[in-house]
């Protein structure tokens, strides 16, 4: 009876996937997302900075650029205490100076809720003066991870000489901005700051250290900071991995152009087979997607980084070759059949060109006199699985250390690649299955494929990354990777120590380290929803309120969003902490549910209004972006998810299937639904057969962007020279 049960189901869904396609006129009728493909909202506030005297007003305005929806709204850290704004961004400040007298107001867009602009204001007695400057020395400054800077401001034109320091508007900084005292002394992060690149990736960019004047906080002086990661330095001696490299033919000639195009990843650590020593990357790494030759040199650095200044970029000669190409899978062979279901590559090591003991850069459990992580090597063996709520990190050529947690496990996904260096070559996609996410845009850019993504806590090996968006990464289980290179016969394990903590996930330490760290992995901001949404949750609440409260942990029913699938409105369920969540719905009427708990919640009752809901929702525990989930809880998503996500990866706009848990109902694993920002896709269904589905929203995953593709560098040559540099003889 379960067996044809589910079949039922399944059918009634391929059913409804048909009739959504054939009725693709009305979907924008029935809620499908729209937008902009490969664009990123950015929120900005203007002023950004401003005095006002107590009891006056000033109005603030926001720029919404990437989206059609440009509203905002308006909010007053610390609330009214602080001052007041309205919904046209009119702040009123308050009528007494606050204690810090300094208040943030925040502009957060409507059509993503975690893009946000922001503006300081200095609450006075008195006007301030306004011939106050401020400058900050150095100007400029490259700052390699880890290491410090002593910032200085003068100020003129006041006799209050002090200024506040702020690393990106962030007084202080955090930990992966680094952190910066009240003297100036600056501590950079291990990673370097990421940015959109415009089509849906990541890429390297710049932080701002600002020192504002405590005399007229419209006066500000800055400077532009640099974080240079030590994984791009070419290496003497025995190179340690996590580093810049790649194939040593990866480049491209454009003899009409005279440029050449050069392209480089990340040498990601080492494997041993049968007593040789091979270093493990992508194949669209070492491999050039399929259009290398065995043999070929693997190089270090990567021809993006060979060579002393820019116009020296692609210079083979620069280079050393450490390896040369053994064996690699065949992508695009594999686009149809998947049954390697991995993009890697390995290179054997040649004698005296790497480090036998597979050190990665600072990947240790310890640091130096200078508070620098030292190198360390993975958890020797077979690394372990991935798990929902795995702290992991990765040490990688373009954004240095990053941490970050595990997502969404077990997921089913399609990857774009190129077959050339510059872009211009074919097109193809290939399938993945049970593959491993890891949250944040920022956890890797373009250039670090091929990191070893291992344990925070252990340095256990976990995957290999290859792909991702601007909100997540995708790697292949490393289980994966070890079987097919051991399917010779030869087992194939890491080279590596023991277990140890990756300390660099825990430095630099500040005063907001601590903080920064709970914010990484239990942030989640509330989405908006519209008006017309919560009081379409409230009808259909209120035809069952009865029924709803019937749940003797249950001390109130709201409304207010839905956190798995944001935009969406939820009924929310206001419990007592620790009480059973049976008989609870997934769903009423078509309608997400929402679970919150707390100890005793303000609004009771069945039918509280959406203002108050928001203020039990204050008042309950602070919601994570994973929860751990029972074993089987996580097999009872692991079968729907086999049942449905071959259906799903056939609509439109979704690229991705996995597990996760729910955000809505914590302790519930759901269905992990990846959709393309920009493509309209059918409304995704609260419940799968039984099963919550939780909706994630990005650009398109590429091996080529969110630290996917090796990194591009174009450099102009002379006619005389347009020829490429030769490669490095082979050694053996």
């Amino acid at each position: 009876m379960r067996a044809g049960t589910v079949t039922n189901r399944r059918t009634r869904l391929k059913r409804a996937i048909v009739a959504v396609g054939a009725l693709s006129c009305l979907l924008v009728f029935a809620g499908c997302k729209s937008g902009t493909a490969g664009k990123v909202v950015n929120v900005a506030v203007d002023p950004t900075g401003v005095n006002i005297v107590i009891g006056t007003t000033q109005q603030f305005n926001a720029t919404v650029t990437d989206t059609f929806n440009t509203a905002v709204t308006w909010t007053v850290s610390g609330g009214s205490a602080n001052g007041t704004i309205s919904s046209t961004g009119l702040y009123t400040a308050p009528k007494t100076v606050p204690t810090p007298a300094q208040v943030v107001i925040l502009a957060t867009s409507q059509k993503d809720t975690s893009k946000t602009g922001t503006a300081t204001v200095t609450i006075t007695t008195k006007s301030v003066p306004s011939n106050v400057t401020v400058q900050v020395s150095p100007s400029t400054a490259s700052i390699a991870g880890y290491s410090t800077q002593l910032f200085t401001a003068s100020v003129t034109g006041s006799t209050n000489t002090g200024v506040t320091w702020l690393v990106n508007g962030q007084q202080g900084g955090s930990r992966t901005l680094g952190f910066i005292s009240s003297s100036g002394f600056y501590v950079a992060p291990g990673n370097v700051p990421t940015t959109s690149d415009g089509n849906g990736g990541n890429v390297a960019t710049t932080l701002t250290v600002t020192a504002v004047s405590q005399a007229n906080t419209n006066a500000t002086g800055s400077s532009t900071v640099t974080i240079v990661p030590g994984n791009q330095n070419t290496q003497t001696g025995l190179i340690e991995l996590g580093t810049s490299g790649g194939n040593g033919t990866d480049s491209v000639v454009d003899a009409k152009a005279h440029t050449i195009t050069c392209c480089g990843g990340t040498l990601g650590s080492l494997l041993t087979r049968g007593g040789t020593q091979y270093i493990l990357s992508n194949n669209h790494v070492l491999a050039k997607s399929d259009t290398a030759a065995l043999g070929d040199p693997i190089v270090q650095p990567g021809l993006i980084d060979a060579g002393l200044t820019p116009d020296t970029k692609c210079d083979a000669t620069a280079a050393t070759t450490v390896a040369n190409l053994s064996e690699f899978v065949n992508l695009e062979a594999e686009s149809s059949a998947s049954s390697s279901n991995i993009d890697a590559a390995i290179a054997q090591v040649v004698p005296g060109q790497v480090d036998p003991a597979g050190n990665i850069l600072f990947l240790g459990g310890a640091a130096d006199s200078n508070g620098v992580p030292l190198p360390g090597a993975p958890n020797a063996g077979a690394g372990i699985p991935a798990t929902l709520g795995l702290e992991v990190a990765k040490s990688g050529r373009s954004t240095g250390l990053t941490c970050s947690t595990v997502l969404s496990v077990s997921v089913d996904t399609s990857v774009e690649y190129n077959k050339s260096c510059d872009g211009t070559g074919a097109k193809f996609t290939v399938d993945y299955d049970n593959q491993v996410d890891v949250t944040g845009g920022d956890f890797a850019a373009e250039g670090d494929s091929g990191s070893l993504i291992v344990s925070q806590n252990t340095a256990d090996p976990v995957a290999l990354l290859y792909a991702g968006s601007d909100s997540d990464v995708v790697g292949n289980p490393v289980s994966q990777v070890l079987a097919f290179l051991s399917s010779g016969g030869s087992p194939t394990t890491f080279v590596g120590g023991g277990q140890h903590a990756v300390i660099g996930c825990t430095l630099p330490s500040g005063p907001q380290a601590a903080a920064a760290r709970t914010a990484m992995t239990l942030a989640v901001k509330a989405p908006v929803v519209e008006p017309s949404e919560l009081q379409r949750a409230a009808v259909a609440r209120d035809e069952r309120a009865s029924a709803l409260m019937a749940q003797p942990a249950v001390q109130a029913v709201g409304v207010g969003p839905s956190l798995d699938n944001p935009g969406e409105p939820a009924i929310e369920f206001f419990v007592t902490r620790g009480a059973s969540h049976a008989g609870i719905p997934s769903e009423v009427n078509g309608i997400r549910t929402r679970i919150v708990e707390g100890d005793l919640f303000a609004r009771r009752g069945a039918e509280i209004s959406a203002a108050d809901s928001a203020t039990n929702e204050r008042a309950g525990a602070a919601p994570r972006l994973v929860y751990a989930i029972s074993a089987a809880e996580m097999s009872r998503a692991y079968m729907v998810k086999t049942t449905h996500a071959k259906d799903l990866m056939k609509m439109a706009g979704v690229q991705g299937v996995g597990v996760t848990s729910s955000v809505d109902s914590p302790g519930e694993a759901a269905l992990m639904i990846f959709v393309i920002r920009g493509v309209a896709h059918a409304p995704i269904p609260a419940v799968i057969d039984g099963l919550r589905t939780r909706v994630r929203e990005s650009s398109r995953f590429k091996a080529g962007n969110g630290g996917a593709e090796p990194r591009r560098v174009v450099c102009r040559v002379p006619a005389a020279k347009v020829a490429p540099a030769p490669a490095p003889a082979l050694k053996h």
